[in-house]
């Protein structure tokens, strides 16, 4: 990577390469999320405040002085939770549907097929911890078990969640005694639609308690079956070192894009990107090989199992195409923007779409099959290289913009690092005690799991790259999932070299650990790892999870899924502070729930601020309780 000519990208470099492909556009009348938001400015003050209310057709109704109450009756703050949690219902839905999809294709993993058992290890662990016969088992006879039981729990009809037990006793008696431990992961799902219906729940506290249950059925269930059994199949990722920003597209090469979130169709287009019969027909047409570059979650999947660039976040996700020298954009499920069609017209770029979950106007689609991966693979990476001849060079336009970085800390990568630097005697290996020594020791003041998206309403990354540098000069070491692993990616602060900004003490972690002060664990199911390692610390520390000076951040958030995710982690024992606000301050008892009660219930709410830098204070502020809670 001797090409890296800066170790550290500012916003303001960002914006500037923004504009330029913005010209770019312009050249050809390409429309822009920055247009459309302009066009959209200003928002509904109703439905910004969470005070409308659309779920029968005496409606809408909407909240006014003049009007306190819907036709049917409900109050703001009724109308105000039903809409959170059927905020929450579909994040927990979408995500808990890409886990499925994930245990679906390990069901057809066989020896030789396109899809294999890359880490026999984890699947065995797997299965004896959910009590299935391991001794003398064919490995994918095994695999084929462990998928269907995670298939069952999204629809048995009794009991609560496997993974559960992976939390410490006193969390998972927390949620048992509050009543949100968390059934089938669809039933959760269907129930919140169904207290939400006309005529049925309208007690802010009944709703906003199903909100917490329906999102651990996302964190706990639907997100960890797809981040464990990814690992399974693809491999659990270990540290590997890859390049961030719009600059990792190259001129001379057919580029390839994969977008979205499910690693099964990238796996595969990754994989035949590097057949040498595919690279020869590169060749052929004039290039110099083949480009895979990632955008948005898929770029986290597949950046810590192989080192693909990173192209860009989700408010990125058109640049690629500005650039001119994107040969096909190939995109999944989630996070997609419509706009890819009429944009990709204006230049030589094919958009693919390939699932029926995510069909698009302007598109070419190509259905993606697990049975047939390989041969849908194939076709996409050949339709891409045929299309290389068709780049118009007038418009190609490719920012110098590159930073190094070092990703894939799953929670077990992180074990094993710590592992590297410790005296402890054997049976404390793979313990996170080394960390909580730091901890106690003040060397580190605690930790911040900082993930989610962008935002229009928030200067792009400045929110998730501003927090990061102050609390890293705090000696508060961050990890990041999804479109926040790739803002500080883009960066330069998951580059070791990262570890010139922090604080004393945690300079001296990431010496002697030889980690940057930003560690990657993955795209947003990924945040499931978060929750295994924060339960890990709590139980080797002998404390419950609120207790431990680590708090959550989604400063950015925007989607359904974040809202799944915030529930989660709150009812987990984290503090999560946002960004950007969650649509409830028209419902003033549900504000209070949200940012205040629900503490007595689960030990961690709520805290919307903002003012970026306030932001930043009060999560420092937070630890620091934390850590006088407990003496230290």
């Amino acid at each position: 990577m001797s090409d890296i000519k800066t170790t550290f990208i500012t916003v303001e470099q960002m914006e500037a390469a923004t504009d330029a492909l913005l010209a770019n556009g312009a050249k050809v009348g390409a429309d822009s999320w920055q247009q459309r938001v302009k066009n959209q400015t200003p928002h509904c003050k109703f439905g910004e405040e969470g005070i409308c209310c659309r779920i029968c057709s005496m409606g809408p109704c909407r909240i006014t002085p003049k009007a306190p109450r819907g036709i049917c009756g409900c109050d703001a703050d009724g109308i105000v939770a039903r809409n959170y949690l059927r905020f929450t219902a579909g994040g927990a839905a979408t995500h808990s549907d890409h886990g499925r999809s994930i245990a679906h294709t390990l069901y057809l993993a066989k020896e030789g097929g396109d899809y294999q058992v890359k880490d026999p290890e984890k699947l065995i662990r797997i299965a004896k911890e959910w009590g299935i016969e391991t001794e003398g088992r064919d490995i994918y006879d095994l695999a084929h078990e462990v998928a269907e039981t995670g298939l069952l729990e999204y629809g048995k009809p009794f009991g609560v969640q496997r993974f559960l037990k992976r939390a410490p006793e006193a969390r998972q008696k927390i949620w048992h005694d509050q009543g949100i431990e968390p059934r089938a992961i669809d039933r959760e799902v269907s129930q919140s639609l169904h207290m939400t219906h006309m005529g049925c729940s309208s007690l802010p506290e009944a709703l906003v308690r199903q909100s917490l249950r329906a999102g651990l059925s996302d964190g706990w269930g639907g997100s960890m079956m797809g981040t464990e059994m990814s690992d399974i199949l693809f491999g659990t990722p270990k540290p590997i070192d890859t390049t961030a920003n719009i600059g990792v597209m190259e001129k001379d090469m057919v580029n390839i894009i994969v977008h979205g979130h499910d690693p099964s169709l990238s796996e595969m287009v990754v994989f035949y990107s590097q057949d040498p019969e595919m690279i020869a027909k590169a060749k052929a047409v004039g290039a110099k090989g083949i480009n895979i570059a990632g955008v948005c979650c898929t770029a986290n999947e597949v950046t810590m199992r192989h080192g693909i660039p990173m192209a860009g976040n989700f408010l990125q996700q058109e640049n690629v195409v500005l650039t001119g020298a994107c040969e096909a954009i190939v995109v999944d499920v989630q996070c997609i923007f419509p706009a890819l069609g009429p944009l990709s017209k204006c230049f030589h770029t094919k958009f693919i779409t390939t699932s029926p979950i995510a069909q698009m106007p302007d598109s070419e689609y190509i259905e993606f099959h697990e049975e047939s991966a390989g041969e849908n693979a194939k076709k996409i990476v050949s339709m891409a290289i045929e299309n290389f001849k068709n780049r118009k060079p007038e418009l190609v336009n490719i920012p110098d913009l590159k930073t190094n970085a070092t990703v894939g800390y799953s929670t077990e990568a992180i074990k094993k690092c710590l592992d590297g630097v410790t005296n402890s005697h054997l049976d404390e290996l793979g313990t996170t005690k080394p960390l909580i020594d730091c901890v106690k020791a003040g060397v580190l003041r605690g930790a911040v799991a900082m993930v989610g998206c962008n935002n229009p309403k928030v200067r792009p990354d400045t929110a998730h790259i501003e927090l990061m540098k102050k609390l890293i000069a705090n000696d508060i070491i961050v990890i990041v999932s999804g479109c926040s692993a790739q803002a500080a990616g883009k960066a330069g602060l998951m580059s070791k070299e990262a570890k010139e900004l922090c604080g004393e003490g945690l300079k001296r972690v990431c010496e002697l650990v030889d980690i940057p002060p930003i560690l990657h664990m993955g795209s947003c199911v990924d945040i499931s790892r978060m929750m295994i390692l924060a339960s890990d610390i709590a139980k080797d520390w002998g404390l419950d999870i609120c207790q431990v000076p680590v708090v959550g951040c989604a400063p950015e958030w925007m989607s359904e899924k974040a809202v799944s995710i915030g529930n989660y982690v709150v009812a987990t024992g984290i503090d999560t502070f946002l960004g950007v606000d969650p649509y409830t301050k028209g419902g003033p008892e549900v504000v209070n729930l949200l940012q205040g009660s629900i503490k007595d219930w689960v030990g961690a709410n709520y805290t919307v601020e903002l003012d970026i830098d306030k932001l930043g204070d009060l999560m420092i502020e937070r630890i620091e309780e934390k850590r006088a809670a407990l003496g230290i």
